[in-house]
Formats: C-alpha cells, sequence, structure tokens
C-alpha cells in the first residue's frame, strides 16, 4: 500500500482505457502519453496497460508501506528520502521510505509506476479516471492505495537508455496527419494554411481537448457545421472561428463540426506533452503511411520490454556520423 502525502496538481490513476465503450458514449480516456505510461510499467515488470500514477506537471509525495519496486518517468527531479534518484529508472522502495516527486521541466505528463500495479475498482472494464462522468475521481492527500502483488527479485535497476528517452523540450514540433474526412469543407486555401502555418497550444486544453490559436482555416461554401458524427482521439475538428480543436483522450464520442483531419496514433503522445505555448506543425501522410509509423513505433517498445526483461540486448552502432540502438535476441540455453 502507498499513502499519498501531497497532491499539487492533477493526479489520477490511469491505464490503456475504456476501448469498445464509445458507441455507447463513454470516452477512450487512459494515458495522455501512452508511450511514457508503458515505459513506466515496463520498467518494473508489469504489462503496458498496468493501472498506474499520472500527474499533470508537478508530481506528489508517497509514502510506502510496504516494500515495492517504483519508478518514475518524466524530465524531472526526485527524491527518495531525501536522496536524488533518476527517472527513467527502477528502484525497490522499503515500509516507510517516502518519495518527492518534482515538477516536470517539460512536458506535461509524467508516471508512476509500481510493481504489480495498482488495485482499483474497474468501471468498464478499466480503472482510468473520467471525473466527468464519475467513472473514477482525481486523487487527494491522504488517499491510500492498494498495490498488487509482485516478485521483486530482478526488477530494481532497471533503466532506459539515454537514446530512447523522449525530448518533450522543443517549443516547435511537427505533428503528422492524415486528412480528411470532411475536406469539403474546407477552401483549397483552408487546407494550405492548416499544413503550412503553425499553431500554437492554448491554456484552455485539457484532457479532453486541445484548443490551437494561429492563422484562420477557412472553410467552404458548405460551412463549419457537419451533422454530428463521431470523432476519436486525435480527430482535428475546425469550429467557425478556423482555429482548430484536436480531441485528446477524454474526448467525446461525437461532434458536429467539421473535421480536417486526424493525428496519427504514433504521434498523439508528442501533442499530448505539449505545454501551452508550444508551436505545432502539421504535416499530412497517407494511411498507409501511419499505419507502417505505428507499426515500427510498437516495435520498438515491444523492443524495450525485452530489452527491461532481459529477454533482448541492446547495441549502439555508428551510421555515418551518428549512431543508433540495435536489439537482438538473446539465445537461451
Amino acid at each position: 500500500m502507498i499513502e499519498l502525502l501531497n497532491v499539487p496538481s492533477l493526479l489520477t490513476i490511469q491505464d490503456s482505457g475504456r476501448p469498445g465503450y464509445r458507441k455507447l458514449g463513454v470516452p477512450l480516456s487512459g494515458f495522455m502519453d501512452d508511450y511514457s505510461a508503458r515505459i513506466a510499467n515496463y520498467l518494473v515488470g508489469n504489462p503496458g496497460n498496468a493501472p498506474l500514477l499520472e500527474f499533470l506537471l508537478a508530481g506528489p509525495t508517497v509514502r510506502f508501506n510496504a516494500s515495492v519496486v517504483f519508478a518514475v518517468t518524466g524530465d524531472i527531479d526526485l527524491r527518495l528520502n531525501g536522496v536524488p534518484i533518476e527517472p527513467w529508472t527502477s528502484y525497490w522502495a522499503k515500509r516507510d521510505d517516502v518519495l518527492e516527486v518534482g515538477t516536470l521541466r517539460s512536458g506535461l505528463y509524467g508516471y508512476i509506476a509500481f510493481a504489480g500495479g495498482i488495485k482499483c475498482e474497474r468501471l468498464l472494464g478499466s480503472c482510468s479516471a473520467y471525473p466527468k462522468a464519475k467513472l473514477g475521481r482525481p486523487l487527494k492527500a491522504g488517499d491510500r492505495l492498494s498495490l498488487g502483488y509482485a516478485i521483486l527479485t530482478g526488477r530494481e535497476g532497471c533503466y532506459l537508455l539515454p537514446e530512447l528517452k523522449p525530448d518533450y523540450s522543443s517549443k516547435e514540433r511537427e505533428i503528422r496527419v492524415v486528412l480528411g474526412p470532411n475536406l469539403e469543407h474546407f477552401s483549397e486555401a483552408g487546407v494550405r494554411t492548416f499544413l503550412s502555418k503553425a499553431y500554437t497550444v492554448t491554456p484552455e486544453s485539457d484532457r479532453m481537448g486541445y484548443r490551437l490559436d494561429g492563422p484562420v482555416i477557412g472553410h467552404s461554401q458548405k460551412g463549419a457545421d457537419i451533422v454530428t458524427e463521431p470523432l476519436t482521439p486525435g480527430t482535428v475538428q475546425v469550429p467557425a472561428n478556423g482555429r482548430p480543436i484536436v480531441m485528446m483522450k477524454d474526448a467525446q464520442t461525437t461532434g458536429g463540426y467539421a473535421k480536417i483531419a486526424t493525428v496519427i496514433s504514433a504521434d498523439l503522445h508528442l501533442l499530448a506533452q505539449s505545454r501551452p505555448g508550444t508551436r505545432v506543425r502539421f504535416r499530412a501522410v497517407g494511411v498507409e503511411e501511419a499505419q507502417e509509423i505505428l507499426r515500427r513505433r510498437e516495435k520498438t517498445l515491444k523492443a524495450i520490454e525485452g530489452f527491461l526483461t532481459g529477454e533482448m540486448r541492446a547495441y549502439r552502432i555508428k551510421i555515418g556520423k551518428g549512431e543508433r540502438i540495435v536489439f537482438t535476441k538473446v539465445e537461451k540455453g
């Protein structure tokens, strides 16, 4: 069990969400940054979809009431019993140890995973908090959380190679999209504007959607309104004011604004980690390219999981003036 001593910002339990319920009006929810969250779980030996803590900007102070292996992912300062420790690394905490999680230097969301995961009530198959529908709630100081059983031996001391850590410090980033499905509601000039100009993430952004400011995206004579259609995380709606809104993990399931594009699944975490003021540029890719990018990303995450469990070895190889990481399977016997 763990006890929350201090909760300075939004802190919730999240897992991979509620797929299959959007037809009933229930948002997907789940990790805002599934890359960082899944790696946090891999570091402690959990499946990638295990429930963990997601915090916004500043992390909590946690007291351990039993021994457990934990890991924190994010660009952040950490202290265990007052001693600095590293993110992206697993540690063994003992009973009465205290973990202090600081403020993110870059990005918006950080994650704390515990070996065995967090025990929680599964609502519609998920522990993910979606307070607007009273599916879970934000956590507060004084809350106590039970953890699942896990064998600790050999899990502490795992770490992510520096080359594989995501960098969320850039003030401008490229986000890839698949255009459509309502392109007939936009002028040719409007589509060119969307793909050629920079947009800024505004403070009016949250887990439901990111509102962007920038050059007006022109609509065609069909206008901004459509008959209500399904939405998905990543959908880019453009209301009558011409400023895009990107749907995120807690997005509603339908909407009546024309949709100019959808952020590809492999890039949605990059947008999720964009603080207000970050400039975003969109680049169009085809459906097949988006699928291939996602396949490569999943292959990398699978290799990282194998490396952390000892099933894969990682090697640095030189390519031209740079280096890259190559994974190979560990031969048994």
